[in-house]
């Protein structure tokens, strides 16, 4: 498959016209129209509705504008790193964050190593570890910020110092929010919104619940924080989550008690074959992690 095929149909998918995207791409609107033809001939499906002024994306056209994207991505960060000047370390490094108070600790390692290497480049997705676990195995990221507990068998990792308190996110006018802490027992009864279940942080808040559990309505599950708090702000409910430095109008964050901390890890692929740049971040961090734990 052609890279400059699934540019032109990238375009084409964007401007949802082909004259438009003719003219971005410089080419005739035969040839392009040509183009797409063959594309949808080779994978045979048909990647987009036809009208005589627009052209939109079929549901086998969305999908694959996904992938499309993701390879012309990687082609590009491939050959940024294949051109990099050899006596200097640049490049572009893409790495997943949770949303964690460690990633401001990531965040003063990014920034020294930039400052010593000013020709790299960070790539930040923010997500959760599922997620970011996904795209590393796939080679979309070379390495991800995880929340504890995770099953890092398949990875090289250093853990963070930073610990990350668990609480819950409640509106003002919740019956709750006269606490000062949550205790196991005190949301049975409420609407409750969550982390996504069956995954190992879940266990660790189901463990902390008990016998109170299995009582709890868990009516909405989530994996990042910010539509999951509006949602709970909205029907006045609450937010199991992390104490994070994010604000949200008309809700206040309780920790839990007894108090419930986790670790997080900054992990990459074992034994995978990485680029420069992120050799040379991946060394710069055991180094300073070596020498804080020998301070």
């Amino acid at each position: 498959m052609d890279m400059r095929v699934l540019q032109y149909f990238l375009i084409v998918a964007r401007e949802e016209n082909i004259t438009h995207a003719a003219e971005i791409l410089h080419v005739t609107q035969p040839t392009l129209s040509r183009q797409l033809l063959q594309l949808e001939e080779e994978l045979g499906v048909k990647l987009f509705e036809r009208s005589n002024h627009s052209i939109y994306l079929t549901q086998e056209g969305n999908l694959f504008r996904r992938r499309a994207q993701e390879i012309v991505s990687l082609s590009d960060l491939a050959r940024e790193e294949l051109q990099r000047e050899k006596m200097e370390i640049s490049g572009r490094i893409a790495i997943g964050l949770g949303e964690l108070q460690s990633v401001r600790e990531m965040g003063w390692y990014m920034a020294e190593f930039q400052r010593r290497h000013p020709l790299v480049k960070f790539d930040i997705y923010s997500s959760d570890n599922e997620d970011i676990k996904e795209r590393i195995d796939r080679g979309i990221l070379e390495m991800g910020l995880l929340l504890e507990p995770v099953s890092i068998e398949k990875y090289d990792f250093i853990r963070m110092k930073t610990k990350e308190q668990w609480g819950v996110l409640l509106h003002k006018e919740n019956v709750l929010a006269s606490q000062q802490v949550i205790r196991p027992g005190d949301m049975v009864g409420q609407l409750v919104v969550t982390v996504h279940i069956d995954t190992p942080v879940h266990n660790e808040l189901r463990a902390w619940s008990g016998e109170h559990a299995k009582n709890m309505a868990n009516a909405v599950n989530y994996n990042t924080l910010y539509n999951a708090a509006v949602i709970a702000r909205e029907r006045k409910g609450l937010v199991i989550c992390l104490k994070l430095d994010s604000r949200f109008k008309d809700m206040k964050f309780l920790p839990l008690s007894p108090k419930l901390e986790l670790g997080s890890v900054i992990a990459w692929k074992r034994q995978e074959m990485h680029a420069k740049a992120t050799e040379a971040f991946i060394d710069y961090l055991k180094t300073e992690y070596s020498s804080a734990r020998q301070s």
